[in-house]
């Protein structure tokens, strides 16, 4: 069966909505092995500010924070931006983060050009069409100034989750109450398109384990 694409992304929303007002800061508050990367990566190409796409409680929002740089953490949940200024606050980075309360569905409210460096962890893998996929991957061009860096990362289709629960179409499994768009490499690669490709990095995550590329890609100047 096959749900509609803004039916399926509202419900979603509500459950993170509840996960995080369960379980607050459910990450913990050690940055990922992704934003550890990401960080170099923005340094090597001399950003100074950088936009994170599905922040979350933020733990790699602080992360990035505490490496230098500004950054502008957009996510669909507001208990989790919530969560992420309280701990900005704590932490004396409030002034060097800005949150956005953000459905990666519409256009990003930021300029052209006005970005040095973005991150998304895990967020380009939610419940997205492969059409909204392409369109956020689009506002992140826009966005992005010439010669800035994207880091993202993606389940991918060699993950013990593809193919299993329930299914939604276009490569889109349920497990537990989350939905999880799974990435074949041909999508990867599309999305690289007019972009300099770096890497294309696969590495493991969590439990199952959760099998996931991180993709480095480069506007050209």
């Amino acid at each position: 069966m096959t749900i509609p694409k803004y039916g399926l992304s509202d419900a979603q929303r509500r459950h993170w909505q509840h996960t995080y007002a369960a379980h607050p800061g459910m990450y913990g508050d050690q940055p990922s092995a992704p934003a550890v990367h990401a960080a170099k990566t923005f340094h090597a190409a001399g950003a100074k500010n950088a936009l994170e796409l599905g922040a979350g409680h933020g733990r790699d929002t602080l992360f990035l924070a505490r490496s230098g740089f500004t950054v502008q953490a957009a996510d669909f949940s507001a208990t989790a931006l919530e969560q992420l200024h309280e701990h900005a606050q704590e932490q004396r980075l409030a002034e060097q983060i800005t949150t956005i309360l953000y459905d990666v569905r519409e256009p990003l409210p930021l300029a052209d050009a006005s970005v040095d460096a973005v991150f998304a962890h895990m967020l380009l893998c939610m419940a997205l069409t492969t059409e909204e996929i392409r369109a956020l991957v689009s506002e992140v061009r826009r966005v992005l100034r010439p010669g800035g860096s994207f880091v993202y990362t993606v389940r991918h289709t060699g993950d013990a989750h593809y193919g299993t629960g329930t299914a939604h179409g276009d490569d889109i499994h349920e497990h537990g109450g989350f939905a999880v768009h799974f990435f074949p490499r041909e999508l990867v690669d599309s999305l690289a398109e007019g972009w300099t490709l770096q890497e294309i990095h696969p590495f493991e995550e969590g439990e199952l384990p959760r099998r996931l590329w991180r993709v480095t890609q480069c506007l050209p100047r």
